[in-house]
């Protein structure tokens, strides 16, 4: 394990430049219900994969140095940053940001902040880790409300679905929604390269009629954007429609994208355990488990929530993963995966291009949010 001072992208403390060279990923080993241990494997299982990463890890260094120390052949890659204190799940956002400071939360934003890594993952609290982002990294010019986009498995031509938000903020307006499409749809053409992606609002019916009037001021305002945002707009999606293929980002507010997606995570689990117990019981299932065993491996990849873990943040400077706070090793690692994915895609620069865009068309729009 290197010291700070003789890692070769290392910024300093008080440099505020974008690091240069092969990505730097800020790592809060901290913040998961499964301890440090499952980050570390996970940091573990990732630079393994990509000899060109390198994990600047936060935490208690009692704790930390010797799970690194097991990791033998990783030494040079993965710099120690020691951090008093954990955020907790039961930490309110306001306290962690005036007594957060020395907390690991706080110390993997801030190595973001300065310009010592490319991108941040935490487990943690997903609530203080939203609040200390948004006080340190700050929103990007035509962002209200930040959001979290999540990939969901889906039967369209990429296999992935993107939606947002999934529980930055239980409230969105019709400007918010706007500002999620927009920033949806640059995550999705730069994770998929689809030049001009299909976007759907979640609604309770797809007819025009439905759902509150917030939701149908918003359905007019992401229509008439179309082209600002450079999408598709095929109106109101139903709960059913998130796996389809009729629709690549679904915009909805965080309350109730956050309700379907651990309503999502739970069905695949219990499909999983369903299955598992109907291949077991018997002579015969198990033969055929047995013989269908390629095809079973494959299902279970596909809808492994671990595997597309991470939920990112939109709407901020600067890219800020979060893990889901019960991943294990498997899950760190695809959290960690994404943030390097992220890292070195510069969809930042895209998705603030189109959002000061459309802030621009919103200031000419008229009373009801349409262009003139």
């Amino acid at each position: 394990m290197l010291s700070e001072q003789e890692h070769p992208n290392h910024a300093g403390i008080s440099g505020a430049r974008a690091p240069t060279g092969s990505p730097v990923i800020s790592v809060d080993a901290m913040g998961g219900d499964l301890g440090p241990a499952a980050v570390v494997a996970g940091c573990a299982q990732v630079l393994r994969e990509d000899p060109a990463l390198s994990i600047l890890l936060h935490g208690d260094e009692a704790q930390l140095a010797p799970l690194l120390a097991r990791q033998g052949d990783l030494a040079g890659r993965c710099i120690l940053r020691h951090a008093e204190r954990a955020v907790t799940m039961e930490d309110k956002p306001s306290h962690v940001m005036r007594h957060g400071k020395d907390t690991s939360m706080w110390s993997t934003i801030e190595a973001l902040r300065s310009g010592e890594a490319h991108a941040a993952v935490s487990c943690g609290n997903t609530g203080a880790l939203m609040a200390v982002s948004m006080l340190r990294l700050r929103r990007m010019e035509g962002v209200n409300r930040p959001a979290i986009a999540c990939l969901w498995p889906s039967r369209g031509k990429y296999g992935f679905n993107t939606m947002l938000d999934v529980g930055a903020d239980v409230k969105a307006d019709a400007p918010d929604l706007l500002a999620y499409a927009i920033m949806g749809t640059t995550y999705f053409r730069n994770g998929f390269n689809e030049p001009r992606p299909r976007v759907g609002l979640l609604n309770v019916g797809t007819e025009e009629h439905k759902g509150r009037a917030g939701i149908k001021e918003a359905h007019d305002l992401i229509a008439a954007h179309q082209e600002t945002g450079r999408y598709e707009y095929i109106g109101f999606v139903e709960g059913g429609d998130i796996p389809s293929a009729r629709v690549d980002v679904i915009v909805t507010d965080g309350f109730t994208g956050n309700v379907a997606l651990k309503t999502g995570e739970g069905t695949a689990k219990l499909v999983g355990d369903l299955l598992r117990g109907a291949l077991r019981s018997g002579w015969v299932s198990m033969l055929g488990a047995l013989l269908a065993r390629g095809s079973l491996d494959r299902l279970r990849q596909r809808i492994d929530p671990r595997r597309v873990n991470g939920g990112v943040f939109l709407g901020l400077n600067g890219t800020v993963v979060k893990s889901h706070g019960s991943a294990d090793a498997t899950g760190v690692a695809a959290a960690v995966r994404l943030a390097a994915k992220l890292a070195q895609s510069g969809y930042q620069g895209r998705m603030a291009e189109r959002l000061v865009i459309a802030a621009q068309a919103a200031q000419d729009a008229g009373p009801e949010g349409v262009a003139q």
